[in-house]
């Protein structure tokens, strides 16, 4: 049996930078996963450090866009019909805190994480040598009608009075930064101070060897064995039993798997998402991502090619996979950008951690004494994994946080 100060649950972007953190401050640190790091949830996103994020993601107000939803025909969400009444109830609070009031309330809720999220990115990739993965000229979002662009302005609004720097440009300004656009839309805006990796993957992997590197030990196992040993927490590994005072929950969509049995229930939903790489045709290139708003997918330079993420599927974590929005947003990805053949014989997959007000959980776990949460970050996980690890890294260790934790207790969830 080995010992050590915390256990770390789930080596995601968001474990990976709470042991990080932990171990910078001294701690004995053991980072558990049953894979490989940062190969699951963190894995499938557009590469984007969203400092200049306001208001999160809504549910749609407009009818229009309500009845394509429900009729199959938009590649914003998908849905499987027998799923639906077990998702009702999160989809009705999700809608409750997409009002606009609410809205507000929690843009400023979370813009503390998100006004570090670029500095705590950046002091861990100097630190772990990965900073040759950053590319710091923001990414632009697309708009293909006056609609559409006439719907961001509460956003560019509130944009400038909190000093987050953007720039809205024509058609053409738009495509001085990126020549192999297709003039298809009609109005941009540059999001400047926004940072993009070329390789999620590698970035994560490289704050792991950081990681390593301070005395962190990794380990397989798996975090449901989870279980009190008299004053301790234990998880079975390959290795042999674990043994710690503490315990972080970084699982993402799994995080149910393991709260669940210990009493802890936390109304977390997934919206599961696809992606997959194409070789751009010709000398066609992109500088930094771009987001086609009324389609709902994100254009973004990779390593491995030019990744198309998709909208939000609602079907159960685990059921086979359904890329429907994948073929449905291709006509119009196409037009927009010349691309090639797919890198991949079938797109990946996976599962994002949503709660429906928007918010991390970030703190205790009620009442589980050494047991600590850094969970349901939705589409923000590679954002705000090193602002979570430092924020979770202060609480635990008595250090007085950057931040008010409050917002993101677990206990707003108990009634």
């Amino acid at each position: 049996m080995a010992r050590t100060d915390v256990i770390v649950l789930g080596a995601g972007i968001v474990g990976t930078s709470v042991a990080l953190h932990l171990v910078k401050r001294g701690l004995s640190v053991a980072l558990v996963d049953r894979g490989g790091a940062g190969e699951a949830t963190s894995y499938g996103n557009a590469g984007i450090i969203e400092g200049n994020t306001i208001f999160p993601a809504a549910f749609p107000s407009d009818w229009a866009t309500l009845l394509r939803i429900a009729f199959k025909r938009s590649p914003l969400a998908n849905y499987h019909l027998a799923f639906l009444p077990k998702i009702a109830p999160w989809l009705a609070a999700f809608r409750a805190y997409s009002q606009p009031t609410k809205l507000v309330e929690t843009s400023q809720v979370m813009r503390p994480l998100f006004a570090r999220a670029v500095a705590e990115h950046e002091v861990l990739a100097a630190e772990a040598a990965a900073e040759k993965y950053l590319r710091r000229n923001g990414w632009l979002k697309l708009y293909r009608s006056d609609r559409a662009f006439a719907g961001v302005k509460r956003e560019l609004d509130l944009a400038a009075s909190l000093g987050i720097a953007n720039v809205t440009m024509d058609v053409e300004a738009a495509r001085a930064l990126e020549p192999s656009l297709n003039p298809v839309f009609r109005h941009a805006v540059h999001w400047t101070g926004a940072v993009s990796v070329s390789n999620p993957l590698a970035v994560t992997r490289a704050y792991i060897a950081r990681f390593a590197a301070l005395g962190g030990l990794s380990f397989t196992g798996d975090a449901r064995s989870l279980h009190r040993n008299g004053p301790n927490w234990r998880v079975e590994t390959a290795s042999g039993p674990l043994d710690a005072g503490e315990v972080v929950i970084a699982l993402g969509p799994w995080l149910r798997d393991v709260l669940d049995p210990l009493g802890v229930r936390l109304p977390l939903a997934v919206k599961r998402g696809y992606h997959r790489h194409f070789r751009p045709q010709g000398n066609a290139a992109l500088a930094r991502p771009v987001l086609d708003a009324d389609n709902g997918y994100v254009l973004a330079p990779m390593e491995q090619g030019v990744r198309i993420t998709s909208g939000v599927e609602f079907a159960p974590r685990d059921a086979p996979p359904t890329p429907v929005q994948l073929e449905r947003l291709m006509p119009a990805a196409r037009e927009l950008f010349p691309l090639g053949e797919p890198v991949e014989p079938q797109p990946w997959f996976g599962a994002r951690p949503c709660f429906a007000d928007s918010r991390p959980v970030i703190g205790r776990a009620p009442g589980n004494a050494g047991l600590w949460l850094a969970c349901g970050h939705a589409h923000w996980g590679l954002t705000l994994g090193p602002a979570t690890g430092r924020l979770l890294a202060e609480l635990m260790t008595g250090a007085t946080p950057f931040c008010d934790p409050q917002p993101y207790a677990a206990e707003r969830f108990i009634r």
